[in-house]
């Protein structure tokens, strides 16, 4: 410890003459205060926040409404016609989620080409639904469209059941190899 000390001194000798040893103005604090309350607040500006968020939240709320929202909606056909889209629709959904529900990496690639299938069907629905708001309710039109909604739940249906027959097919090959 003792030429720790004997080091430090050295290096301080060394510099004896460098160091800056002037006096600081009597008035310093005074000036320093003066400067500390005459400082003027900065203005903050919120615009440019404000309107950055009042952008995301109409993405967000645009993004939210646009990515489910499907002119399925039958404003202008009869009751009857919209009472059998919604139960044909509720159908349709609660068969993807069953869909959706088998979901394995088994599974996948069935249910990858199941929903891109889906997509066709839905691309078609909305020609029919385009059809019967530009040429109105007819007979022929009202058939494509319960056919084409008969198909899409005829079609997941048939998935599914492909899908369950894997599975049973899998678990019994798996029992009798043990």
């Amino acid at each position: 410890m003792k030429k720790e000390n004997d080091d430090l001194d050295q290096l301080f000798n060394k510099f004896e003459n460098q160091w800056d040893i002037h006096e600081m103005n009597p008035d310093h604090q005074i000036d320093f205060l003066d400067k500390l309350n005459n400082k003027k607040p900065r203005k903050k500006n919120y615009a440019g926040w404000a309107i950055a968020a009042s952008i995301a939240v109409l993405l967000g709320i645009s993004l939210f409404y646009n990515n489910n929202e499907k002119p399925k909606e039958l404003k202008f056909a009869s009751q009857e016609t919209k009472r059998t889209d919604s139960i044909f629709n509720i159908l349709i959904e609660n068969e993807l989620v069953k869909l959706k529900e088998k979901n394995s990496p088994e599974n996948e690639q069935i249910i990858n080409d199941a929903l891109k299938q889906m997509k066709v069907f839905d691309a078609d629905y909305e020609k029919i639904i385009k059809e019967v708001q530009k040429n109105g309710e007819n007979k022929q039109i009202i058939y494509a469209m319960i056919s084409n909604l008969q198909t899409r739940i005829s079609f997941l249906q048939t998935v599914l059941k492909r899908i369950e027959e894997n599975e049973n097919l899998k678990n019994t090959s798996n029992e009798k190899t043990l």
